[in-house]
Formats: C-alpha cells, sequence, structure tokens
C-alpha cells in the first residue's frame, strides 16, 4: 500500500486526522536530548475530519473541529498511522480537548 497518500485519506464518523507538530530535541534550557528520549507533541494541524455521529440513535455529535485547525489532544490519545516517515494521529472526537485560536 505504497500509494497511499494523505490527501487521499477520509476519516470515518466520529474520527479527525491530525499531523501531529514536530517534536523538538531541544530543552527549554538549552540541553539537546537524544530522538529516542523525545516525547511526541500533544498538539497538531487537522488535515481531515469524519461525519457526525449519533449517541444512542437520537443525538447527533458534529465534528467539533474543522480542517486547518490546530488542536490539542489527549496524550493516550488516537491511533498512529505512518505515511512517509510522518506519522499522523487518528483521534475520537472526544480525544480532542482544545482548538488553539489564532493570534
Amino acid at each position: 500500500m505504497n500509494d497511499i497518500s494523505v490527501k487521499k485519506i477520509s476519516p470515518l464518523s466520529g474520527y479527525v486526522l491530525v499531523e501531529p507538530a514536530a517534536s523538538s530535541n531541544k530543552t527549554v534550557s538549552g540541553i539537546y536530548l537524544p530522538e529516542s528520549n523525545s516525547e511526541k507533541p500533544q498538539y497538531g494541524k487537522v488535515l481531515a475530519c469524519g461525519g457526525s455521529i449519533w449517541e444512542s440513535g437520537v443525538k447527533e455529535i458534529k465534528c467539533p473541529v474543522k480542517v486547518g485547525d490546530t488542536v490539542i489532544y489527549k496524550k493516550w490519545g488516537g491511533n498512529d498511522y505512518k505515511i512517509d516517515d510522518i506519522e499522523y494521529q487518528f483521534l475520537k472526537f472526544e480525544d480532542v480537548l482544545a482548538i488553539v485560536k489564532g493570534k
């Protein structure tokens, strides 16, 4: 499945596709850490949104974000999917914690 690109992916209902921000291997104080020690970022840019989901068949829950939003998500939420050395995140709607507003 080498022909899969991010542009071809459309998440199913209840899911959002996010490209995580690049992780930094440098601490605030200027110390460089090995890549094996770096922690994954918990925020990124929304690339695609799935459709609404229905709770108990009566209440519609629409996607809380839109393509292009920068979001913060749960540390252990989502599923990784790697394409061309980038690990994308498939997140459930409830794993998205906040939208980062522009400047």
